[in-house]
């Protein structure tokens, strides 16, 4: 969903685990959602208590999940009435919950609306709803995440009850069942618009999410269209942002980093990287390319065993699974670079297998590995919006967040190695059958008779529309097949979804179909062009 239109939600401050770290910088308290498992680190100015905004919030949000957050709140606070005058304070914020609830329901839409005039990021941040929705999901199936650890450190205030959004609830299911060691009841609001964030771009939200029962596996995203607060961990507390300043608020890391393949993906990484002030040194295979960066300020390397040994991170973007072997392994590779302490981030679209024997040897030698495949095409990417899936060494994503920042729109992290190599094959499985769809239906409009500008009319007007669907049909109408996305990566990302499916015994019909007209769009020699020249495969 959206990000930015949840509404302030019901919660109660508890106790964080005992081993989540408390984010840095302002006061901020450890939030259990009613109605949902989701948990959150919330700052102080988010939060409102329950009784004196009861009924406002009932009055903005009318919908059922709030209602049942609301049934939540006054549940807990039967049981817990009696027991000291805390827990009557509880119920009566549980009835200024359903208030409030509704009050939230009109909030969102008004919200909604202002999005349009105002930066996604501020309104979106302030309710933290796309983040919710995504907690609530992974957040469901239980584990407890760091950002639990963040609240067990930070002082809880009774009197101001947060009051959190589904985004907030990111952090942690599990944590929810945690943290019902007491506290008072109360919403979680959006922090003011203005309010500064430290070293996080205002477009860049982190939200917490934990996946698995599992610490380790929590992820955390940040969009850029939120201003999240980067507390100790970097993905303690969510925040709105001040739409102004765009950039503004980043503080590079003081670390080197370096960056391997200069490809349509990483040129724009590294440019953005350059942008908001981090030390970078680069190399890529045909040195050529290099140069435009070294203009830049970028410094140049001359081998990858060069550049990890000079540099405190060392990210790579290359083609496939081959490649990010043979930069790891070969000649002058990674690996020679690799000594303790030495961080290496692959952002490479590969498959499971590959990206955990590259993390073992890495490993090895006292390496630290983080896989980081991204979504997105070369336009995302040279605009910093790209989506950023994580996975591995928990502490290095986080030393990764002003370069994660720096390039995308959003962060999550996934948990051990190998996850975000799935998530991303399966994300790009459905990108790549869609587009397929896409090339199918226009070439047999076209065979039939009809407008295909009138049937993408059509598709803009109804649920199918999106970007992707307009760009993808407007360029194939224009006949320009410039490359965004290789056809031929997303052809060998299909092929290793289709084999990833393959392992598990699941069935990928609609991939494989779509796969035989990539490999027919390659026999026509369009590997080199975007992958929306599949829709050439179906011209007779």
């Amino acid at each position: 969903g959206k990000l930015g239109r949840y509404p302030p939600w019901p919660g109660k401050i508890v106790n964080p685990p005992k081993d989540l770290k408390k984010p840095r910088g302002k006061k901020c308290f450890f939030v259990k959602f009613f109605g949902t498992e989701d948990h959150a680190w919330i700052k102080v100015e988010q939060l409102k208590p329950y009784h004196p905004h009861k009924e406002e919030m009932i009055k903005i949000n009318k919908g059922k999940r709030f209602q049942q957050a609301v049934d939540a709140v006054e549940e807990f606070l039967r049981k817990t009435k009696g027991k000291d005058q805390a827990s009557s304070h509880n119920s009566n914020e549980e009835k200024n919950r359903r208030s409030s609830s509704e009050e939230r329901g009109k909030q969102s839409t008004v919200e909604e609306k202002r999005k349009a005039s105002l930066s996604e990021g501020k309104l979106k941040k302030g309710t933290g709803e796309g983040k919710k929705r995504v907690s609530s999901v992974s957040s469901e199936r239980g584990s407890k995440s760091p950002l639990q650890r963040a609240q067990d450190q930070s002082p809880r205030k009774r009197g101001r009850p947060p009051k959190d959004e589904k985004d907030l609830t990111i952090p942690e299911s599990s944590t929810v069942k945690r943290v019902m060691t007491g506290t008072v009841a109360g919403f979680k609001w959006p922090p003011s618009v203005s309010e500064p964030v430290k070293d996080s771009d205002p477009h860049f939200h982190h939200f917490l999410l934990s996946q698995t029962e599992k610490p380790a596996v929590c992820y955390q995203a940040i969009t850029k269209k939120l201003k999240v607060c980067e507390e100790e961990t970097g993905s303690t507390s969510i925040q709105a942002a001040d739409s102004t300043a765009v950039n503004g608020s980043i503080t590079p890391t003081d670390k080197k980093i370096g960056f391997l393949g200069l490809g349509l993906m990483g040129s724009g990484i590294v440019s953005n990287l350059l942008k908001m002030g981090h030390t970078v040194t680069v190399w890529n295979r045909t040195a050529e390319k290099c140069d435009l960066f070294i203009q830049e300020g970028a410094r140049l390397g001359r081998t990858p065993a060069e550049v990890v040994s000079t540099c405190d991170i060392t990210f790579a973007c290359v083609s496939d699974p081959k490649a990010a072997k043979d930069l790891v392994l070969g000649p002058s590779g990674v690996l020679q670079g690799i000594r303790p302490g030495k961080c290496y981030v692959d952002m490479s679209t590969v498959d499971a297998d590959t990206v955990t024997e590259l993390a073992q040897v890495i490993v090895s030698r006292g390496g630290r590995f983080l896989e980081a495949p991204v979504s997105g095409n070369q336009q995302l990417s040279n605009d910093g919006m790209l989506v950023i899936l994580a996975a591995g060494d928990r502490g290095l994503y986080e030393d990764c967040s002003s370069c994660f920042q720096a390039m995308g729109k959003t962060s999550f992290f996934l948990g051990e190695v190998g996850n975000a190599a799935k998530m991303m094959l399966i994300v790009n499985m459905v990108q790549g059958s869609f587009m397929a769809t896409i090339a199918e239906g226009l070439t047999l409009a076209q065979v039939t008779g009809q407008s295909q500008q009138t049937l993408l009319d059509i598709l803009n007007q109804g649920q199918l529309a999106s970007i992707f669907l307009d760009q993808k049909c407007q360029n194939i109408l224009q006949g320009n097949f410039k490359p965004d996305f290789y056809l031929k990566y997303i052809q060998k990302d299909l092929r290793l979804a289709i084999a990833l499916g393959d392992s598990v015994n699941h069935p990928t019909p609609m991939a494989a179909a779509a796969n035989e007209v990539y490999k027919r769009a390659k026999a026509l020699d369009q590997s080199d062009n975007d992958m929306s020249a599949v829709y050439r495969a179906y011209i007779h």
